[in-house]
């Protein structure tokens, strides 16, 4: 089930993540769903790619990167 808005998100995704990490994962979400048509995989690759660009400050916050 391909996501269209980052408001059909799951909420630990809209709850946690800051809207442009929304974003990465809603299309990385979609674009591995598309490839391998497993959803817990998709969900995994999604998470994946907010991690490259993306990290936990030391208040569990999600905050990107410095360069």
């Amino acid at each position: 089930m391909p996501y269209k808005q980052i408001s059909q998100l799951p909420d630990s995704v809209k709850n946690n993540l800051p809207k442009q990490a929304q974003e990465i994962y809603k299309e990385a979400f979609n674009s591995a769903e598309e490839q391998y048509g497993e959803e817990d995989r998709a969900h995994r690759v999604a998470w994946n790619a907010v991690e490259q660009k993306y990290e936990k400050n030391e208040k569990g916050n999600w905050v990107k990167k410095s360069s």
